[in-house]
């Protein structure tokens, strides 16, 4: 079971974009529960490989036409409840297995947006990387040391429980499950820790380097570049076990193309991740703030855009008659705007209140910049100096376009109208 965690493949995310996307978005299923304040969802995608195990898993509690086989036939079409309930419990040790990631990043004081379960397993989705070796170490070890435990006590459940062929349908029934509880555990545990991206053992190889060198990009690198080659074994190695005699597994061929294919792309995602990353500290609310222009909500949008392009402003500010700031002019919605209908629709018809989330310090820089986007998130902010003066208005997507090395976006220019006949 594939554990894929989303601080190493794309955990940070990219500063919001013009939607201006929820901190905690809608999740993409059923939600579960709200455990140490963590969201945990499953994605609909769970219930097609709940199935698909359940099919598969079926024949091999044997078949219920073979006089030979006690089990299958006491079983009979109970088989696939069984195995129903195998991929249940299956799944019941994923999420534990991410509840330990995202709890001890929680710990850490690293915020944890939700936790999804889905076809793969599932993903912890820590929206900031831990700033020390020694957190990243304990966030990726928690989740294959939790399996490993799992492993253990469904392990010594199953010394202590009957289990032989002398024991009734029900015990036999009790015992297959916990002897496939403990194996997939700790096979879920064995998987993790191989040393490459995207599993945690590549995140436990990440941090030993980082420790080593003092450079978590040289980490990032290391374990990447670790993931990668691990895909080729992977691919080798599992082609060797289905692949005899020349007879080809279609089933197994398949299954080591795909887990090959999730760790090369998964280690590829982690290293393009962690060059962004490298961008986080030069962002500056400062740097990137748009020139802008105070008009009057009632000012035609039309001269607010030709006042604006006359200074050469790309943010419009409104501004009451006091002259302090009531609202942000939208960009989006300015340029939703026919523009034959622009000298006739009021500037403030396409702007957003000003509220106080939306007040962005000038000297905001990095790290604390997103966390401020985050937190309050908008298509527009007022970039303000200490003593509350304007400096200008900060596009949310000139900052996504700085996290990813684009030029920002050119503003929306005034054209001339045509003449009215």
């Amino acid at each position: 079971m594939a554990d894929n965690e989303g601080r190493s493949t794309g955990g940070e995310q990219p500063p919001e974009n013009d939607a201006g996307k929820a901190p905690v978005a809608p999740g993409p299923g059923i939600r579960l529960g709200r455990p140490f304040g963590i969201p945990i969802y499953v994605s609909p995608s769970w219930f097609v490989v709940a199935a698909f195990i359940t099919v598969l898993l079926a024949p091999q509690h044997g078949d219920a036409g073979d006089p030979a086989n006690d089990f299958g036939n006491e079983l009979g079409g109970w088989r696939y409840v069984m195995s129903l309930a195998y991929a249940v419990f299956l799944y019941a040790s994923v999420v534990v297995h991410e509840l330990a990631h995202s709890a001890v990043a929680k710990r850490l004081g690293l915020p944890v947006r939700r936790i999804v379960i889905h076809f793969l397993g599932g993903v912890s989705e820590i929206e900031r990387e831990a700033d020390t070796p020694g957190k990243a170490f304990w966030i990726a070890f928690v989740g294959p040391l939790t399996s490993a435990l799992l492993a253990a006590v469904g392990f010594g459940v199953y010394q202590i429980i009957p289990h032989d062929d002398t024991v009734g349908l029900g015990q036999k029934v009790v015992a297959t499950l916990v002897f496939g509880f403990w194996a997939s555990n700790l096979l879920v545990a064995l998987f993790n820790m191989l040393p490459g991206l995207p599993l945690d053992g590549g995140q436990v190889l990440r941090a030993a380097v980082w420790k080593a060198s003092g450079k978590p990009m040289t980490g990032t690198t290391a374990a990447a570049w670790s993931g990668r080659g691990l895909a080729v074994v992977v691919f080798v190695v599992m082609n060797l076990v289905y692949v005899r005699d020349g007879n080809i597994d279609p089933f197994g061929l398949g299954l080591a193309v795909f887990m090959a294919m999730f760790i090369w792309f998964g280690a590829t995602q982690a290293l393009v991740v962690a060059k962004l990353r490298q961008r986080i500290p030069g962002l500056s609310a400062r740097a990137m703030t748009r020139r802008a222009v105070s008009v009057e909500p009632r000012v035609p949008l039309a001269e607010a855009l030709r006042r604006a392009h006359e200074v050469n402003a790309r943010g419009i500010v409104l501004v009451d008659g006091a002259g302090r700031p009531t609202g942000l002019v939208n960009e989006a919605q300015v340029i939703a705007t026919p523009e034959q209908r622009r000298p006739w629709v009021e500037v403030g018809d396409v702007a957003r209140p000003l509220e106080a989330g939306l007040m962005v310090g000038a000297d905001l820089t990095g790290e604390a910049l997103l966390d401020v986007l985050r937190a309050n998130p908008a298509p527009e902010y007022l970039v303000v100096e200490a003593d509350g003066g304007i400096v200008g208005v900060l596009a949310a997507s000139d900052v996504q376009a700085a996290f990813l090395g684009r030029p920002p976006g050119p503003p929306p220019a005034p054209r001339r109208m045509a003449p009215q006949r």
